[in-house]
């Protein structure tokens, strides 16, 4: 479904880590990083170099979403009430593809973005094909009628690697979710470490 397989699997083996908990991650197999000097021992990496590399983890994470598009979340993040991480973290969760991939409606957020572009999605009863789009509390996702019984998402259905998260209902007899609350940091199933605090510091510099 997704035409960015190689690049999601570069940004696995580039981060060292396997960022969505896929068996398929070429992490599995070789945590070293890629290219002829992969496997050399690294220094320790400075405060900047980690704070990078927190926001390299998030920002691919959701699809690998543009520096443009994330410095734009976060400074709308900025202005809201309340503490910058876990509001970064809550207008992440919102975007309609990270929503069709916690539903489990595809496989991957890269799927998902495919998905939602290619008219298979609708919110309120509607169709919308923009995968950043910013869903609200209450809002109904569904798959179209004519999209319901494609393999693949049948398939994404029953992955065991990961669970709908409990700020999402989601009905995939009827192939319907619902956004049911903004989650907080510690709500989001993440497969490995998010540090948002890094991501924070890294863009306040």
């Amino acid at each position: 479904m997704s035409k960015r397989i190689s690049a999601k699997y570069k940004i696995d083996r580039r981060l060292g880590e396997n960022i969505w908990g896929r068996p398929k991650s070429p992490v599995n197999r070789r945590e070293y990083g890629p290219g002829e000097h992969g496997q050399r021992r690294k220094g320790k990496p400075s405060d900047f170099g980690i704070q990078l590399h927190a926001k390299q983890k998030l920002k691919g994470y959701y699809g690998n979403i543009s520096e443009k598009q994330f410095r734009k979340i976060y400074g709308e993040a900025v202005r809201q009430k309340g503490d910058t991480s876990e509001n970064l973290i809550g207008l992440l969760e919102s975007r309609l593809d990270a929503i069709v991939y916690r539903a489990k409606f595809v496989a991957t957020v890269f799927a998902a973005r495919q998905f939602i572009n290619h008219g298979h999605v609708k919110v309120n009863g509607s169709k919308v094909d923009i995968s950043s789009y910013r869903c609200k509390v209450g809002d109904v996702i569904e798959v179209r009628e004519k999209s319901k019984q494609l393999a693949f998402v049948l398939e994404a259905n029953q992955l065991a690697e990961r669970d709908v998260p409990d700020y999402i209902d989601a009905d995939h007899s009827k192939m319907t979710a619902t956004y049911v609350r903004k989650p907080a940091f510690g709500d989001v199933p993440y497969p490995v470490q998010m540090e948002p605090n890094l991501v924070v510091e890294f863009y306040s510099r």
